[in-house]
């Protein structure tokens, strides 16, 4: 997460209102979408931004340039100096302790407070009818991918299970580097992508919503981020909060509430499917129990 220093001066945004009647209209494009998405850019390299702009390195650097910065390495410093210093995951847990004091009933209020929170805003009819977009998509998925990294990966991995449990296969893509492209070169048509995300657009949620998009994989997107690259890029937005505003931890126990309802609504969408994958595992099982004798 970036937070944005307020009392500092917008250079990039100064130079662009100010200047930006002047570009071509490749210039402008490379601009415009800079501007819009100034924390992603962060990340990006000039090739990146390039493939997604289906431009050349050297349009991007150009439009940087005729901004009247000498190349990304100079905006990305003028960026950085706008955004201030990004909140560490250290300071989130210094924030919420120092907060929370010793009182044990208030780290108890804390978790159940967000947790309420997360019910109330998944029950709102926005949120339901994304849900159900969400179910008529997977229902008829031949694989669901479910992409997370760090801790969300544990998620990943968990979800996968319950799908698989209930007969509809699945995989995790909660990998980075090599081994997330290994994972999605797995990937086939007519998959679903169920991705957990937040505001950030790191490489990794960028490459899988890239590869899901070339094979015509809908995406499906839990996410507290409604205004973020990754949410408009999805076919489906979930909004679930977290409870980490003003700088404190998030909760990762509200996108599991969210994604069980997920996996519950399609097992009794195809209920037939889920019983009979059911009914196997528990065959299989009795078959792997000590002392049991094979035919």
């Amino acid at each position: 997460m970036i937070r944005k220093d307020k009392s500092r001066v917008d250079l990039y945004g100064d130079r662009f209102r100010a200047r930006a009647h002047q570009l071509t209209p490749r210039l402008h494009q490379v601009a415009t979408y800079i501007n819009e998405n100034r924390e992603a850019v962060m990340e990006q390299t000039a090739m990146e931004i390039a493939a997604l702009l289906k431009t050349s390195d050297a349009t991007v650097v150009r439009a940087i340039q005729a901004l009247g910065f000498a190349g990304l390495r100079d905006l990305k410093s003028t960026l950085e100096h706008w955004f201030g210093p990004a909140i560490s995951a250290s300071e989130k847990i210094s924030t919420t302790v120092n907060i929370l004091t010793s009182d044990v009933n208030s780290s108890i209020d804390f978790v159940l407070e967000g947790h309420q929170h997360t019910c109330e805003v998944l029950s709102e009819p926005n949120n339901r009818f994304a849900m159900a977009q969400a179910v008529a998509l997977l229902s008829e998925a031949r694989q669901v991918a479910i992409f997370g990294i760090g801790a969300s990966g544990v998620l990943a991995e968990y979800t996968a299970r319950m799908f698989s449990r209930m007969g509809l296969p699945a995989t995790a893509l909660n990998r980075t580097g090599i081994g997330l492209a290994e994972q999605l070169i797995e990937l086939q048509r007519g998959d679903v992508l169920v991705m957990m995300a937040q505001k950030s657009a790191h490489r990794e949620g960028q490459t899988t919503l890239r590869e899901a998009k070339r094979l015509g994989i809908p995406a499906i997107l839990l996410t507290n981020a409604l205004d973020s690259r990754f949410s408009k890029e999805a076919n489906v937005v979930i909004h679930v909060p977290r409870g980490g505003e003003k700088g404190k931890i998030p909760l990762h126990g509200t996108v599991l509430l969210c994604l069980e309802m997920i996996i519950l609504s399609v097992a009794s969408t195809t209920p037939q499917r889920s019983i009979k994958s059911i009914k196997r595992i528990n065959e299989l099982h009795r078959g792997l129990k000590p002392g049991k004798k094979s035919n």
